[in-house]
């Protein structure tokens, strides 16, 4: 990777971390699926207005519409909603550590959908490790007897789990021969659809109060930088450095979304979450295969005689 696909990379991890620090601002005032709604909605209105800026068209063929719309279902309306309603119980920091199981689901999704990306033993290990992370994150006596943190916490799940699927979903939009900004618009555009007319229904969002000027900020920054800007960054470095590289994001989104909430919003992180962190993060390591195979060219650089 460059200088730059470094630069983008730590920046993209920053946004991203910031997107739990905002959803923590905004639900003091504004409930679940209006958040979600407008944080779709804005990031539709600001990508299909760069596309149009830069001459692309939006694709309009029934079977990529349909397409647009299980993508903006998996990867958008249910963990998006799961999320912000996990951090109306839970600390950002944690929604953010939780976030990071996503490839742990992400190797046993690919592995049972796809012919290309099946288990190896380093994988099974980093999904074993990764695990177990959760288990002591969570706690073992908070899974036996659940109340509404733990249920918070497999909500989080829950939404990690989806973004697996969309990331094996997502696949055919290359074989379609969408771009990928068209493939981001398309995706936010169809969960509109689909969560505003769940904010008009469910939360009636004319009878609320008026929020506060924090408030709007963090739906502005939630919708136009952790979504529209944060897609546009993510498939640049995509582009540039690869899958295996962009995954090095989920690694640091929480080191953001933990010092936001700690700095700015008074949050504390239990012994058990710093625990649970570094087990996720050795499997993670384990799944990317990086780290150990460094290790061992070093090792074998040494044993070799001068």
């Amino acid at each position: 990777m460059s200088g730059e696909d470094w630069s983008l990379l730590i920046a993209l991890s920053i946004i991203w971390g910031g997107a739990f620090f905002f959803v923590e601002i905004a639900v003091r005032e504004l409930p679940v699926f209006t958040i979600v709604a407008l944080r779709v909605g804005l990031a539709a209105l600001a990508l299909l207005a760069v596309m149009r800026v830069l001459g692309i068209a939006f694709p309009a063929r029934p079977t990529v519409l349909l397409a647009f719309l299980g993508m903006g279902v998996l990867n958008n309306a249910l963990p998006f909603s799961l999320f912000v309603w996990s951090q109306t119980h839970i600390a950002s920091g944690l929604a953010a550590i939780l976030n990071a199981t996503t490839p742990l689901f992400g190797v046993i999704v690919a592995n049972a959908l796809t012919s290309d990306e099946k288990l190896t033993a380093n994988k099974l290990a980093g999904v074993v490790a990764g695990f177990l992370g959760v288990v002591v994150l969570i706690g073992p006596a908070a899974i036996l007897s659940p109340g509404s943190d733990t249920l918070a916490e497999i909500a989080c799940l829950g939404a990690a789990l989806c973004y697996a699927f969309a990331g094996v979903f997502g696949r055919r939009f290359k074989r379609m021969g969408i771009s990928p900004l068209a493939t981001a618009a398309g995706q936010v555009s169809a969960s509109s659809l689909i969560l505003l007319p769940a904010a008009l229904l469910i939360d009636r969002p004319w009878t609320l109060a008026m929020p506060g000027a924090a408030t709007i900020g963090a739906v502005l920054g939630i919708a136009l930088l952790c979504t529209a800007l944060a897609y546009i960054l993510f498939f640049r470095v995509l582009a540039s450095a690869g899958a295996t590289n962009i995954m090095l994001v989920t690694f640091l989104i929480p080191v953001s979304a933990i010092l936001l909430g700690i700095l700015f919003l008074g949050e504390v992180l239990l012994p058990q979450h710093i625990a649970g962190m570094v087990l996720i993060g050795l499997g993670l390591a384990a799944i990317d295969g990086r780290a150990w195979r460094t290790i061992a060219t070093k090792r074998g650089a040494r044993r070799r005689p001068a």
